[in-house]
């Protein structure tokens, strides 16, 4: 004859005791251990007690309370890190929690992703431009970068990768050309402030300037040989061929400096990167398990409905094992376990949704959007208003 199961169902008790938690976060908490002893009961009466048995216990009913509260940690803080990740980014982590610390917000993620597109165009950045120079030889024209013809300020050109920012390879200035018509260019240059033309030239207007140059440089790249390179691998082409030997130089970064530099501005060695305490990515941004007593009664009233949920779907599967319990010889109990556990999975998604939905709402950018909403429908009303009349 086979056994009949030893179902355990609640005692109608709901004290608290560090035994019935699974991970002891908040077992310290005295408002974690206040509000359970009330949820617990709570719970108990939402899923028939005292009218039916419940098939649980204490240690069911507060592991599904620890439980929600770390879902709901989990969650808030996923979505906050989204609009604090790229201020924060680069910072030391140090022993700070920015789950319990305002973040100020700062433009400071933006400048410092600002700084990349700077080096590249060479106004500002993070990166330090080195001066280098090419030995040119006279009728050579092309130079290999990696060759002994090569000067660097920092750094072993056979063992160095660099980047080469600006080649300093130009005509001269057509303004020289322009201005030697008129007067003396060197004169010009060292009074570029107080110089003196001629009544001649300052009576004539400005925009026969700007024509006269454009043409000038037209002809220039027309007629002559423009002065220009061509880098292709590690091998520079000049133009035109260099009639004189004399050097070219060039400004440069290095490549180590760009791959192991943070953001900010330091260079360490990537192979210590993991070992500086810095704030990389989502992985290690210092957010921790949000303190019970700190949540307002928005997240917690989601916290009691999410406990709710959890304890029937335990329920759900308790009953499911059990379908069927014997009363008597020919008589048994049908049990609600599979109705239990779907109502529970849809509320426990429903629940998600909802705190998700909730949290996109609350974004910086939807805040953004909300008010600049504002602001227009504010505009509109003011639009129609009369306006009064100032009379001096």
């Amino acid at each position: 004859m086979a056994q009949e199961p030893n179902i355990l169902i609640w005692n109608g008790s709901g004290s608290f005791s560090t035994d019935y938690t699974s991970y002891h976060y908040f077992d310290n908490d005295p408002d974690f251990v206040a509000s359970g002893e009330k949820l617990v009961v709570l719970v108990a009466r939402r899923l028939g007690y005292p009218i039916v048995d419940v098939e649980l216990t204490n240690d069911n009913l507060w592991t599904a309370f620890e439980q929600s509260i770390l879902d709901y940690s989990n969650i808030v803080n996923s979505y906050t890190a989204r609009d604090t990740l790229l201020g924060v980014t680069g910072q030391p982590s140090g022993s700070l929690d920015l789950s319990t610390d305002y973040i100020q917000s700062s433009l400071v993620g933006f400048f410092k992703l600002a700084d990349q597109y700077a080096t590249e165009v060479g106004a500002g950045g993070t990166l330090t431009w080195y001066t280098g120079s090419i030995n040119i030889v006279k009728n050579k024209q092309v130079y290999d970068l990696v060759s002994g013809s090569v000067e660097l300020e920092v750094g072993d050109i056979s063992t160095d990768a660099i980047t080469v920012r600006k080649i300093f390879h130009y005509d001269n200035p057509v303004i020289g050309t322009y201005f030697s018509s008129y007067t003396d260019y060197g004169n010009a240059q060292a009074q570029f402030t107080q110089n003196t033309f001629g009544m001649q030239y300052t009576m004539m207007p400005l925009d026969l300037d700007v024509l006269r140059l454009n043409a000038i440089e037209m002809s220039n790249q027309l007629r002559k040989s423009a002065y220009s390179f061509q880098i292709t691998g590690n091998r520079i082409r000049l133009f035109p061929v260099p009639n004189a030997s004399g050097k070219v130089y060039f400004h440069y970064t290095l490549d180590k400096e760009a791959i192991g530099q943070t953001a900010s501005g330091s260079v360490i060695p990537i192979e210590y990167s993991t070992t500086t305490g810095i704030i990389t990515d989502f992985s290690n941004i210092p957010y921790g398990i949000r303190k019970y007593s700190n949540i307002n009664e928005i997240g917690k009233n989601w916290i009691r409905r999410y406990t709710i949920a959890l304890a029937k779907e335990v329920l759900g599967l308790i009953r499911s094992k059990y379908s069927e319990i014997p009363m008597t010889y020919d008589n048994s109990v049908t049990l609600n376990g599979q109705d239990l556990l779907s109502q529970a999975q849809s509320e426990l998604e429903s629940l998600r949704t909802e705190l998700v939905d909730l949290l996109d709402s609350m974004s910086k950018q939807s805040q953004l959007e909300r008010k600049q909403a504002e602001t227009d429908a504010l505009k509109g009303l003011l639009i129609g208003s009369p306006l009064g009349i100032y009379i001096k």
